[in-house]
């Protein structure tokens, strides 16, 4: 694996040198994008506004519009402007992770120590672990700030990247079930679905993208000169509007299943 940041944890007036590593890879195919007439592999490029000539990635900077003209600004700039937080994850405070709701929650990432923070690094992850707490922090990655979750995880620490409060649209214009009677009866059933549907022991390896493994399987069948049928895909309606029918229906066939 190639790492992506690196710099140091501050946890309190100790600094832990760190690398950190993305934890998430795509499932997906690799699909290109080609010309439809002869199916030759479309090109991006960058290309000057005023002469329509191709700019190469080394001619190319950064720069902010400022009173009708440019500010070009270098990698000194972004760094200057907070240093510490270019190199350092500052961790501001430590909550109980139910604190932090998982709709803040965006990216993963492996954190490693580097040579000489091996013993701190593991203190801290030790010390999250007896506590049961996690350390909130920021960090400065790709010239943008960036709110984090460090967490204890097995025998490694991860950093969980956050969204910042403002980051989250408001539900205001969403058009929300509330004042609905429900049953008891109908509660009941329901928790009682749930409690069929839950297995003693859960296993997440079970979980796989057989999207993507059936699409290869047309694409193989495709290479090979073959015609792919498209199967019949029918919603199956309800035979009543009855919840509680439909709840004890759906109970009945989770029994079978299991």
């Amino acid at each position: 694996m190639r790492a992506i940041w690196s710099g140091a944890i501050g946890f309190g007036l100790v600094n832990i040198p760190i690398k950190i590593f993305s934890a998430i890879q795509e499932s997906n195919l690799d699909l290109d994008m080609l010309d439809k007439k002869d199916h030759a592999n479309i090109k991006f490029q960058r290309v000057n506004e005023t002469t329509g000539k191709v700019v190469e990635w080394g001619n190319i900077v950064k720069g902010y519009k400022y009173n009708d003209d440019y500010v070009v600004l270098g990698e000194d700039d972004f760094k200057k402007a907070s240093p510490e937080k270019t190199q350092v994850i500052a961790i501001e405070e430590f909550v109980k992770e139910d604190q932090v709701d998982i709709i803040y929650h965006e990216t993963v990432y492996y954190v490693e120590p580097t040579k000489g923070g091996e013993r701190p690094y593991a203190l801290l992850r030790e010390a999250l672990k007896q506590s049961g707490k996690v350390a909130l922090g920021t960090f400065v990655m790709r010239t943008k700030e960036n709110f984090c979750m460090l967490k204890a995880v097995d025998n490694m620490v991860v950093l969980i990247k956050l969204r910042f409060p403002e980051e989250i649209r408001s539900t205001d214009e969403l058009s929300l079930p509330e004042k609905v009677t429900i049953k008891p009866a109908e509660l009941k059933m329901a928790v009682s679905l749930i409690n069929q549907l839950t297995p003693k022991r859960f296993v997440i390896d079970k979980y796989k993208d057989t999207y993507s493994a059936s699409l290869m399987k047309i694409i193989e069948a495709k290479a090979k000169g073959k015609r792919v049928a498209a199967p019949k895909f029918k919603i199956v309606k309800n035979k009543t509007k009855d919840i509680m029918a439909q709840l004890k229906e759906g109970i009945e066939r989770s029994k079978k299943a299991s």
